[in-house]
Protein backbone atom coordinates (compact mmCIF):
# COMPACT_ATOMS: atom_id res chain seq x y z
CA UNK A 1 0.00 0.00 0.00
CA UNK A 2 2.42 2.33 0.92
CA UNK A 3 4.63 1.49 -2.49
CA UNK A 4 1.58 2.25 -4.09
CA UNK A 5 1.13 6.03 -2.48
CA UNK A 6 4.53 6.63 -3.34
CA UNK A 7 4.08 5.39 -7.25
CA UNK A 8 1.28 7.28 -7.22
CA UNK A 9 2.84 10.53 -5.57
CA UNK A 10 5.89 10.11 -7.88
CA UNK A 11 3.29 10.38 -11.11
CA UNK A 12 2.54 12.76 -13.22
CA UNK A 13 -1.09 12.85 -11.96
CA UNK A 14 -0.11 12.51 -8.73
CA UNK A 15 2.30 15.25 -8.77
CA UNK A 16 -0.53 17.53 -10.75
CA UNK A 17 -2.77 16.61 -7.17
CA UNK A 18 0.14 17.70 -5.46
CA UNK A 19 0.16 20.85 -6.89
CA UNK A 20 -3.64 21.46 -6.61
CA UNK A 21 -3.51 20.72 -2.89
CA UNK A 22 -0.58 23.42 -2.55
CA UNK A 23 -2.94 25.50 -4.33
CA UNK A 24 -5.72 25.20 -1.95
CA UNK A 25 -3.90 25.74 1.01
CA UNK A 26 -2.30 28.81 -0.32
CA UNK A 27 -5.78 30.14 -0.73
CA UNK A 28 -6.64 29.05 3.09
CA UNK A 29 -3.34 30.94 3.88
CA UNK A 30 -4.31 34.01 2.75
CA UNK A 31 -7.74 34.10 4.26
CA UNK A 32 -6.62 33.02 7.53
CA UNK A 33 -3.80 35.41 7.79
CA UNK A 34 -6.16 38.17 6.32
CA UNK A 35 -4.28 38.64 3.06
CA UNK A 36 -7.45 38.12 0.55
CA UNK A 37 -5.70 40.87 -1.87
CA UNK A 38 -2.25 38.28 -1.86
CA UNK A 39 -4.37 36.25 -4.57
CA UNK A 40 -4.58 39.18 -7.33
CA UNK A 41 -0.88 38.97 -7.58
CA UNK A 42 -0.81 34.78 -7.10
CA UNK A 43 -3.06 34.81 -9.71
CA UNK A 44 -1.22 36.92 -12.35
CA UNK A 45 1.59 35.14 -11.34
CA UNK A 46 -0.44 32.18 -12.78
CA UNK A 47 -0.95 33.74 -16.08
CA UNK A 48 3.00 34.64 -15.97
CA UNK A 49 3.79 31.13 -15.10
CA UNK A 50 2.22 30.04 -18.55
CA UNK A 51 5.10 31.84 -20.48
CA UNK A 52 7.99 30.30 -18.13
CA UNK A 53 6.98 27.01 -18.30
CA UNK A 54 6.66 26.62 -22.22
CA UNK A 55 9.76 28.14 -22.40
CA UNK A 56 11.47 25.39 -19.80
CA UNK A 57 9.73 23.18 -22.62
CA UNK A 58 12.10 24.83 -25.45
CA UNK A 59 15.44 25.13 -23.71
CA UNK A 60 15.18 22.14 -20.95
CA UNK A 61 14.46 19.79 -23.28
CA UNK A 62 14.60 21.18 -27.36
CA UNK A 63 17.99 23.35 -25.97
CA UNK A 64 16.72 25.92 -27.94
CA UNK A 65 16.75 29.84 -26.42
CA UNK A 66 14.40 32.25 -26.93
CA UNK A 67 14.07 36.06 -25.35
CA UNK A 68 11.44 36.95 -27.45
CA UNK A 69 9.01 35.11 -25.91
CA UNK A 70 7.78 38.31 -24.01
CA UNK A 71 6.51 39.06 -27.90
CA UNK A 72 4.13 36.15 -27.91
CA UNK A 73 2.61 37.21 -24.77
CA UNK A 74 2.14 40.62 -25.57
CA UNK A 75 0.02 39.29 -28.66
CA UNK A 76 -2.14 37.19 -27.21
CA UNK A 77 -3.28 40.01 -24.72
CA UNK A 78 -2.84 42.67 -27.96
CA UNK A 79 -5.19 40.85 -30.02
CA UNK A 80 -7.65 39.74 -27.52
CA UNK A 81 -7.98 43.75 -25.93
CA UNK A 82 -8.32 44.78 -29.77
CA UNK A 83 -10.66 42.68 -30.90
CA UNK A 84 -13.09 42.87 -27.97
CA UNK A 85 -12.82 46.92 -27.76
CA UNK A 86 -13.06 47.86 -31.47
CA UNK A 87 -15.97 49.44 -32.22
CA UNK A 88 -17.52 47.33 -35.64
CA UNK A 89 -21.04 49.48 -35.36
CA UNK A 90 -20.69 51.51 -38.54
CA UNK A 91 -19.64 48.84 -40.27
CA UNK A 92 -22.52 46.66 -40.06
CA UNK A 93 -24.02 46.87 -43.16
CA UNK A 94 -20.71 45.30 -44.38
CA UNK A 95 -21.36 41.50 -45.07
CA UNK A 96 -18.79 39.93 -43.05
CA UNK A 97 -19.75 42.27 -40.15
CA UNK A 98 -23.40 41.09 -40.68
CA UNK A 99 -22.20 37.45 -40.53
CA UNK A 100 -19.99 37.67 -37.42
CA UNK A 101 -23.07 39.15 -36.05
CA UNK A 102 -25.61 36.35 -36.56
CA UNK A 103 -23.35 33.69 -35.66
CA UNK A 104 -22.57 35.55 -32.27
CA UNK A 105 -19.14 36.23 -33.07
CA UNK A 106 -19.58 39.88 -32.67
CA UNK A 107 -21.56 40.77 -30.10
CA UNK A 108 -23.04 44.52 -28.62
CA UNK A 109 -21.76 46.04 -25.58
CA UNK A 110 -22.11 49.51 -24.10
CA UNK A 111 -19.10 52.48 -25.07
CA UNK A 112 -17.61 54.11 -22.47
CA UNK A 113 -19.98 56.83 -23.09
CA UNK A 114 -22.97 54.76 -22.51
CA UNK A 115 -23.87 53.97 -26.84
CA UNK A 116 -23.85 50.71 -28.20
CA UNK A 117 -21.04 49.24 -29.78
CA UNK A 118 -20.01 46.19 -31.69
CA UNK A 119 -17.05 44.19 -30.96
CA UNK A 120 -16.09 40.24 -30.92
CA UNK A 121 -16.79 38.04 -28.34
CA UNK A 122 -14.10 37.51 -25.79
CA UNK A 123 -13.93 34.11 -26.98
CA UNK A 124 -14.18 34.82 -30.36
CA UNK A 125 -11.06 37.41 -29.79
CA UNK A 126 -9.24 34.46 -27.62
CA UNK A 127 -9.63 32.07 -30.72
CA UNK A 128 -8.21 34.73 -33.20
CA UNK A 129 -5.60 35.95 -30.48
CA UNK A 130 -3.77 32.33 -30.55
CA UNK A 131 -3.99 31.41 -33.80
CA UNK A 132 -2.31 34.90 -34.94
CA UNK A 133 0.23 33.94 -32.03
CA UNK A 134 0.69 30.38 -33.45
CA UNK A 135 0.94 32.07 -37.55
CA UNK A 136 3.47 34.45 -36.19
CA UNK A 137 5.20 32.08 -34.42
CA UNK A 138 5.45 29.41 -37.43
CA UNK A 139 6.65 32.44 -39.41
CA UNK A 140 9.60 33.29 -37.36
CA UNK A 141 10.60 29.61 -36.10
CA UNK A 142 11.16 28.69 -39.79
CA UNK A 143 14.03 30.43 -40.85
CA UNK A 144 15.17 31.59 -37.24
CA UNK A 145 15.32 27.86 -35.83
CA UNK A 146 17.89 27.13 -38.16
CA UNK A 147 20.41 29.35 -36.28
CA UNK A 148 22.11 27.90 -32.69
CA UNK A 149 23.47 29.39 -29.94
CA UNK A 150 23.96 33.27 -29.40
CA UNK A 151 22.91 33.70 -33.43
CA UNK A 152 19.26 32.13 -32.27
CA UNK A 153 19.33 34.27 -29.05
CA UNK A 154 20.20 37.39 -31.01
CA UNK A 155 17.26 36.59 -33.44
CA UNK A 156 14.78 36.05 -31.13
CA UNK A 157 15.83 39.11 -29.29
CA UNK A 158 15.58 41.56 -32.07
CA UNK A 159 11.75 39.91 -33.03
CA UNK A 160 10.97 40.53 -29.82
CA UNK A 161 12.43 44.37 -29.94
CA UNK A 162 10.38 44.74 -33.09
CA UNK A 163 7.21 44.03 -31.92
CA UNK A 164 7.87 46.34 -28.77
CA UNK A 165 8.39 49.52 -31.13
CA UNK A 166 5.11 48.36 -33.42
CA UNK A 167 3.07 48.33 -29.87
CA UNK A 168 4.63 51.45 -28.81
CA UNK A 169 4.34 53.45 -32.21
CA UNK A 170 0.99 52.20 -33.31
CA UNK A 171 -1.37 54.74 -31.77
CA UNK A 172 -4.63 52.37 -32.67
CA UNK A 173 -3.63 50.23 -30.10
CA UNK A 174 -2.72 52.73 -27.76
CA UNK A 175 0.99 53.93 -28.56
CA UNK A 176 2.57 53.72 -24.82
CA UNK A 177 -0.82 53.93 -22.96
CA UNK A 178 -2.21 50.52 -24.11
CA UNK A 179 -5.21 48.90 -24.25
CA UNK A 180 -8.10 49.67 -21.49
CA UNK A 181 -11.63 48.93 -21.27
CA UNK A 182 -11.24 45.21 -21.82
CA UNK A 183 -14.38 43.41 -21.02
CA UNK A 184 -13.96 40.09 -18.65
CA UNK A 185 -13.45 36.90 -20.40
CA UNK A 186 -16.75 35.22 -19.50
CA UNK A 187 -16.70 31.45 -18.28
CA UNK A 188 -19.09 28.81 -17.06
CA UNK A 189 -21.99 29.74 -14.48
CA UNK A 190 -21.32 33.21 -14.72
CA UNK A 191 -18.24 33.08 -13.76
CA UNK A 192 -15.52 35.09 -15.82
CA UNK A 193 -12.07 36.26 -15.84
CA UNK A 194 -11.67 39.22 -14.35
CA UNK A 195 -10.25 41.41 -11.99
CA UNK A 196 -13.40 42.31 -9.80
CA UNK A 197 -13.31 42.33 -5.72
CA UNK A 198 -15.65 39.83 -5.62
CA UNK A 199 -14.27 37.51 -7.94
CA UNK A 200 -10.89 37.36 -6.83
CA UNK A 201 -11.18 33.82 -5.11
CA UNK A 202 -12.84 32.11 -8.40
CA UNK A 203 -10.06 33.85 -10.38
CA UNK A 204 -7.47 32.66 -8.61
CA UNK A 205 -8.64 28.95 -8.88
CA UNK A 206 -9.14 29.19 -12.64
CA UNK A 207 -5.84 30.70 -13.32
CA UNK A 208 -4.07 28.11 -11.35
CA UNK A 209 -6.41 25.24 -12.93
CA UNK A 210 -5.25 26.35 -16.20
CA UNK A 211 -1.08 26.20 -15.30
CA UNK A 212 -2.33 22.45 -14.22
CA UNK A 213 -3.70 21.46 -16.94
CA UNK A 214 -0.55 23.19 -18.91
CA UNK A 215 1.88 21.45 -16.93
CA UNK A 216 -0.52 18.27 -17.33
CA UNK A 217 -0.12 18.24 -21.02
CA UNK A 218 3.73 19.14 -20.85
CA UNK A 219 4.18 16.36 -18.85
CA UNK A 220 2.64 13.65 -20.79
CA UNK A 221 4.55 15.38 -24.19
CA UNK A 222 7.96 15.19 -21.86
CA UNK A 223 7.33 11.26 -21.04
CA UNK A 224 6.24 10.65 -24.95
CA UNK A 225 8.21 9.70 -28.20
CA UNK A 226 7.72 13.16 -28.60
CA UNK A 227 9.62 14.06 -25.39
CA UNK A 228 12.78 11.29 -25.94
CA UNK A 229 12.84 13.04 -29.16
CA UNK A 230 13.28 16.56 -27.77
CA UNK A 231 16.23 14.94 -25.29
CA UNK A 232 18.02 13.67 -27.86
CA UNK A 233 18.19 16.80 -29.95
CA UNK A 234 19.23 18.74 -27.16
CA UNK A 235 21.94 15.97 -26.05
CA UNK A 236 23.21 15.70 -29.87
CA UNK A 237 21.34 17.67 -32.83
CA UNK A 238 23.56 15.94 -35.24
CA UNK A 239 23.03 12.31 -33.50
CA UNK A 240 19.69 12.38 -33.14
CA UNK A 241 19.59 13.24 -37.26
CA UNK A 242 21.72 10.46 -37.60
CA UNK A 243 18.93 8.12 -36.33
CA UNK A 244 15.81 9.40 -38.00
CA UNK A 245 14.92 12.14 -36.01
CA UNK A 246 13.26 15.15 -38.21
CA UNK A 247 15.06 17.86 -36.22
CA UNK A 248 13.78 20.59 -38.05
CA UNK A 249 9.74 20.09 -37.39
CA UNK A 250 10.52 18.97 -33.94
CA UNK A 251 12.19 22.16 -33.02
CA UNK A 252 9.14 24.43 -34.70
CA UNK A 253 6.48 22.64 -33.54
CA UNK A 254 8.13 22.69 -29.63
CA UNK A 255 8.74 27.23 -30.31
CA UNK A 256 5.44 27.30 -31.57
CA UNK A 257 3.54 25.72 -28.33
CA UNK A 258 5.67 27.53 -26.14
CA UNK A 259 4.74 30.30 -28.22
CA UNK A 260 0.95 29.57 -28.11
CA UNK A 261 1.43 29.08 -23.88
CA UNK A 262 2.73 32.82 -24.05
CA UNK A 263 0.00 33.91 -25.80
CA UNK A 264 -2.92 31.95 -23.71
CA UNK A 265 -1.43 33.37 -20.74
CA UNK A 266 -1.09 37.12 -22.16
CA UNK A 267 -4.70 36.76 -23.46
CA UNK A 268 -6.23 35.80 -19.92
CA UNK A 269 -4.01 38.41 -18.26
CA UNK A 270 -5.33 40.97 -20.15
CA UNK A 271 -9.07 40.36 -19.65
CA UNK A 272 -7.95 40.13 -15.94
CA UNK A 273 -6.67 43.23 -15.79
CA UNK A 274 -9.06 45.22 -17.88
CA UNK A 275 -5.91 46.49 -20.42
CA UNK A 276 -2.53 45.76 -21.40
CA UNK A 277 0.72 47.82 -22.27
CA UNK A 278 3.33 47.95 -24.89
CA UNK A 279 5.68 46.84 -21.25
CA UNK A 280 4.91 43.88 -21.49
CA UNK A 281 6.88 42.93 -24.78
CA UNK A 282 10.04 44.55 -23.26
CA UNK A 283 13.46 42.96 -23.88
CA UNK A 284 13.79 42.69 -20.16
CA UNK A 285 10.34 41.01 -19.90
CA UNK A 286 12.06 38.16 -22.09
CA UNK A 287 15.52 38.09 -20.74
CA UNK A 288 13.40 38.00 -17.02
CA UNK A 289 11.60 34.69 -18.48
CA UNK A 290 14.76 32.84 -19.57
CA UNK A 291 16.54 34.04 -15.93
CA UNK A 292 12.91 32.25 -13.88
CA UNK A 293 13.66 29.13 -16.00
CA UNK A 294 17.59 28.86 -15.64
CA UNK A 295 16.78 29.05 -11.86
CA UNK A 296 14.11 26.46 -11.77
CA UNK A 297 16.32 24.44 -13.82
CA UNK A 298 16.42 23.62 -17.23
CA UNK A 299 14.52 20.71 -18.27
CA UNK A 300 12.72 21.28 -14.57
CA UNK A 301 8.95 21.94 -15.06
CA UNK A 302 8.08 21.80 -11.48
CA UNK A 303 10.90 23.81 -10.78
CA UNK A 304 10.61 26.66 -13.07
CA UNK A 305 6.81 27.01 -11.97
CA UNK A 306 8.50 27.13 -8.22
CA UNK A 307 10.57 30.20 -9.09
CA UNK A 308 8.40 31.89 -11.14
CA UNK A 309 5.74 31.33 -8.60
CA UNK A 310 7.62 32.79 -6.08
CA UNK A 311 9.74 35.21 -7.43
CA UNK A 312 6.79 37.22 -10.00
CA UNK A 313 4.63 37.67 -6.90
CA UNK A 314 7.31 39.20 -4.57
CA UNK A 315 7.91 41.23 -7.81
CA UNK A 316 4.60 42.22 -8.17
CA UNK A 317 3.85 42.98 -4.83
CA UNK A 318 6.99 45.27 -5.29
CA UNK A 319 8.91 43.59 -2.44
CA UNK A 320 12.30 44.09 -4.45
CA UNK A 321 11.50 48.12 -5.36
CA UNK A 322 13.62 49.71 -8.10
CA UNK A 323 16.24 46.91 -7.70
CA UNK A 324 13.55 44.55 -9.54
CA UNK A 325 15.48 43.61 -12.58
CA UNK A 326 18.90 43.70 -10.19
CA UNK A 327 17.22 40.77 -7.55
CA UNK A 328 16.81 38.45 -10.52
CA UNK A 329 20.14 38.99 -11.97
CA UNK A 330 21.77 38.25 -8.71
CA UNK A 331 19.72 35.22 -7.77
CA UNK A 332 20.53 34.09 -11.27
CA UNK A 333 23.90 34.20 -10.84
CA UNK A 334 23.98 32.49 -7.30
CA UNK A 335 21.86 29.17 -8.71
CA UNK A 336 24.36 29.15 -11.45
CA UNK A 337 27.33 29.31 -9.27
CA UNK A 338 25.80 27.23 -6.39
CA UNK A 339 23.29 25.10 -8.61
CA UNK A 340 23.38 24.76 -12.01
CA UNK A 341 20.90 22.53 -12.10
CA UNK A 342 18.31 24.54 -10.36
CA UNK A 343 16.96 25.78 -6.75
CA UNK A 344 15.23 21.87 -6.75
CA UNK A 345 18.35 20.17 -7.10
CA UNK A 346 20.43 22.01 -4.44
CA UNK A 347 22.86 20.29 -2.94
CA UNK A 348 22.92 21.88 0.83
CA UNK A 349 26.51 20.82 1.88
CA UNK A 350 27.90 20.98 -1.78
CA UNK A 351 26.91 24.78 -2.00
CA UNK A 352 28.09 25.18 1.41
CA UNK A 353 31.54 23.49 0.18
CA UNK A 354 31.54 25.38 -2.73
CA UNK A 355 31.09 28.95 -0.83
CA UNK A 356 34.03 27.35 1.64
CA UNK A 357 36.29 26.78 -1.53
CA UNK A 358 35.76 30.38 -3.09
CA UNK A 359 36.17 32.13 0.30
CA UNK A 360 39.45 30.76 1.46
CA UNK A 361 42.53 31.96 0.13
CA UNK A 362 45.02 29.72 -1.67
CA UNK A 363 47.95 28.83 0.28
CA UNK A 364 51.47 29.90 -0.32
CA UNK A 365 53.98 28.02 -2.12
CA UNK A 366 56.49 26.20 0.29
CA UNK A 367 59.78 27.78 0.12
CA UNK A 368 63.33 26.12 0.09
CA UNK A 369 65.24 26.23 3.74
CA UNK A 370 67.29 29.50 3.41
CA UNK A 371 65.55 30.68 0.32
CA UNK A 372 64.43 33.78 1.55
CA UNK A 373 68.00 34.47 3.23
CA UNK A 374 69.68 33.50 0.01
CA UNK A 375 67.67 35.59 -1.97
CA UNK A 376 67.93 39.00 -0.18
CA UNK A 377 71.22 38.10 0.18
CA UNK A 378 71.63 37.95 -3.44
CA UNK A 379 69.23 41.42 -3.73
CA UNK A 380 72.02 42.70 -1.62
CA UNK A 381 74.90 42.24 -3.73
CA UNK A 382 72.90 43.60 -6.71
CA UNK A 383 72.47 46.76 -5.10
CA UNK A 384 75.77 47.11 -4.57
CA UNK A 385 76.75 46.00 -7.53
Amino acid sequence: MRGRTVTFARSRYGRIALFLGVVVLVQLLTAVADKPFFLTQLTMAAYYTLVTAGLSLLMGYAGQISLGHAAFFAIGGYASGYLTTVDLASSRSASLVALGERLHLLVPRVDLYGGEALSFHPWAAFVLAIALALAVAWLVGVPVLKLKGHYLAMATLGFGTIVYSVLLASQRLGAADGLGSVPPFPLLGGLAVGGGRAGRVANYYVAWVVVALALLVLSNLVQSRVGRALRAIHGAEDAAASMGVDVARYKLRTFVLSAALAAVGGSLLTHFNAGIGPGEAGVMKSVRYVAIVAVGGMGSLWGTVATSAVLTFLSLRGYFGTLDDAVFGGVLILVMLFSPDGVLRLDARGAVAAIRARLTPLPASPREPGGGAAEEKHRSKGVAR
